[in-house]
Order: C-alpha cells, then structure tokens, then sequence
C-alpha cells in the first residue's frame, strides 16, 4: 500500500488553523465587549455617575499578544506536555533498540527521526508532540513497550510517525494555547473570588460608611470575576471541541498511514486490541494521571473505558470522544489488511 495524500485531512486541519488562530482573538473581544456592556453599567451604579466612554483595544496589539503566546507555546509547550506524564528524552545510550526503531520507521516513512521520550506510566499508550516535523517527540509509555510484540510496536510507533508525515501534530500541539490561556484567566478570577470571602469575614470590624464602600467594591469585583470565569470556560470548552473532533479524523488517517508504512495493517489492529485490553484493566489512579489534556493526542482514548457507574474522567462526560471507536478502528483496518492480500 502506498502513502495517500489525505485531502479531507488537509481542509480539516487548514480549517482548524484558522479557528486556532481566531479564537483567542475572539476571547480578548468578547471581554472587550463584556467590559463596554456589564463593566460600565457596574461602574456607573458604583460610582452613582454615567459612564459614556468606551474601552477599545488595538487590533494590531491584540494579534501581537496573541502571536507573542503562540511563540510561548511553540518554544516550551513540548517540555510542559512531556513533564505533564512525567517523560524523559532518551537516546541510542539509553534504549538502542527502541530508537533504532523510531530511526528505521522514519527512514520508510521519509520523515526527520523524530526525538524518542518514554513516561513511566504503566498504562500502554503513545502519541506525538512537536510543532515541526524536524522537531517532533514520539513518547511511548513503558507500559507499551512491555505490552506489545515486535511488530505491534512497529506499528504503534509507523501510526505516530504518520501524525508526523500529515503535519496534523503542529496543530494539536499548538492548539493548547486557547486552552492554557483560559484555564489560568479563569484561576485568577477564582483567586479574585476567594480573596473577596476573605474581605466578607472582616467586613463586622468596619464602620457603616466604610462597609458600604467595601459592599460596592466586593459587588463590582463578584460580578466581573464570575463573567470572567464564564466567558473563559466557554472558549476553553469551543478549543477543546475543536481539536477533539478534528483529532477523530485524524486517527483514521494516521492508521492508514500506518499501514502505508508497515505495510500490516494487522499489527497495528492487533496493537490497538492489545492497548485497550490492557487500559480497560488499568487501575482508575493510573488512568487519571495520563488524563487532563494530553488524552486527545493518544493513539488510544484513555476516556473511554470502564469505571463502573461513576466515570472520573471530566474530559468523557464533557466533551466529543478524542477517537473513533477501536472496534470500527480494528474493523477499517482488518478490510484493509484483507484488500492487501
């Protein structure tokens, strides 16, 4: 089988690209406009005086802003998502057979070797960070690597190098800047919330004069911490709809890649079965480390196994699944394996 140019992935990602580049424009000028509306109405019934002025921001320092935090996520983003499932970099000293691997796959698969990390988890899993292919990381888990056969993990590590050939990896990686962005304006409005409880308990040491003051100060600050919040959560939850459902497309295309490189589809079906047995028996605590972020990048979803009635995992019960189901993975990929022979 020879390497396809997936031409719906293409628009998908040039589609994502944009949104990814938009959204945190938006989010500033939805706050724009959050200030202009709600802020001056609580301004001018703090204040007893009409407010008429308008806040407005330069569209040309918004966009340097935002440019500014796509630099911060393309220079340390790798290091903090390699961190997050606590995995080191490792080289030929390190494991020789496991990067004579990832080096001989990515011959075949005419792509740059990519860096090799291993996390210490013992959850069977991998996925691929980087905003370059010539910068890419393949991490592994050490569960993975004790989980499956030869040419399982060929096939595991040919469905990564896949993600890296379809460029599709840059926009995953880049797109958790949205996301960081609004998880700590958020924390900073909780921050806000709390100190105001901390006031409220001191409020009885003061005079009336003063204690209506405080009452209008901690009003404004409530109200424009729980917009904030709000405002933050439904931009955090739009960019993690966004490259969630373009990550279950993807899936598709990386196992055809895959295959592409291989040439056994079978492996990696057998990879994928192997993986979700295993992850299916993991205990809760190991499932919910690897959890929180990174799942959308896996080669198998960590949010779609059993828990008993009481699901753990926030990212299942909020958002569209990360993959597609593995059985219709196994399933696209045993036709395929049958077409070949």
């Amino acid at each position: 089988m020879e390497w396809e140019t997936d031409r719906s992935l293409r628009v998908r990602i040039a589609v994502a690209v944009v949104l990814v580049a938009a959204l945190p424009v938006a989010f500033v000028y939805v706050f724009v406009f959050a200030v202009n509306t709600v802020g001056l109405d609580l301004l001018a019934w703090a204040t007893e005086r009409p407010w008429n002025g308008r806040f407005y921001v330069e569209t040309w320092l918004v966009v340097a802003g935002v440019a500014v935090g796509f630099l911060i996520q393309f220079v340390f983003g790798d290091e903090i998502a390699l961190r997050s499932v606590d995995a080191r970099a490792v080289d030929s000293e390190d494991r020789p057979e496991l990067v004579a691997r990832v080096e001989r796959l990515a011959q075949t698969a005419d792509v740059p070797a990519p860096r090799v990390a291993v996390s210490r988890s013992n959850v069977p899993n991998a996925f691929t960070i980087g905003t370059r292919p010539a910068h890419a990381t393949v991490v592994v888990t050490a569960g993975l690597l004790d989980a499956l056969e030869d040419d399982e993990l060929d096939a595991v590590i040919a469905h990564e190098l896949a993600h890296v050939k379809n460029r599709d990896v840059a926009v995953m990686s880049m797109s958790y800047f949205l996301p960081s962005l609004t998880y700590l304006v958020a924390i900073a409005a909780f921050f806000v919330l709390r100190g105001i409880f901390h006031v409220l308990g001191g409020m009885h040491h003061a005079d009336d004069d003063a204690a209506k003051g405080i009452a209008v100060a901690l009003v404004v600050l409530t109200v424009s911490a729980i917009l904030t919040m709000a405002i933050s959560a439904l931009f955090w939850l739009a960019s993690f709809t966004l490259f969630r459902v373009l990550s279950q497309y993807r899936e598709f295309a990386a196992d055809r890649g895959a295959t592409a490189i291989t040439g056994d589809p079978a492996a990696l079906a057998s990879a994928l079965e192997v993986v979700d047995d295993e992850m299916s028996e993991a205990p809760d605590d190991d499932l919910r480390a690897i959890d929180g972020g990174l799942e959308a990048l896996y080669v198998a979803p960590v949010d779609d196994y059993q828990f008993g009635e009481e699901r753990e995992l926030i990212s299942s019960d909020i958002f569209p699944a990360t993959h597609p189901s593995t059985a219709e993975r196994v399933e696209r990929l045993r036709e395929l394996a049958g077409e070949m022979e």
